[in-house]
């Protein structure tokens, strides 16, 4: 199995929890942050975690996904709206629960969509939340 490239059937997909989804896409969404630091120039190298810090965190997350919220097609709406109503056990300091479960939410989205490879997708998406980056950071 080639696990960069994934495709899974979808009955595979929607069997996963939402919680599931979103500890896959919070990898992929990590990974996609530090790529974009590495390849805009954004952070020497002691300076590269906390800039990544600054975009994965629960805060940030829950700002700038309201940049992609209108973008998202239906399907895509009800597994954010999934990931959003997830039951958390806590919440992590610095952050509220509302801002942690919209975190939880596009990282559920960015979990399902990794999993049926639909990287285009997950491009077009992270696009748009760096572009509402530079206006919010």
């Amino acid at each position: 199995m080639d696990y960069f490239h994934l495709s899974a059937p979808q009955d595979t997909v929607e069997r996963l929890s939402t919680l599931g989804l979103a500890h896959l896409g919070d990898g992929v969404y990590e990974l996609m942050v530090r790529s974009w630091l590495c390849l805009h120039g954004k952070a020497t190298n002691t300076g590269l975690h906390k800039a990544a810090v600054k975009y994965v965190s629960a805060p940030a997350q829950a700002k700038l996904v309201h940049a992609i919220l209108p973008l998202l097609s239906g399907e895509e709406q009800a597994v954010y709206r999934r990931g959003r109503n997830s039951h958390t056990a806590a919440v992590p300091r610095g952050s509220s629960v509302g801002e942690y479960h919209a975190a939880t939410a596009l990282e559920s989205l960015f979990g399902w969509l990794y999993l049926q490879g639909k990287t285009e997708r997950l491009n077009e998406l992270f696009e748009a939340m760096m572009e509402e980056a530079a206006h919010a950071f």
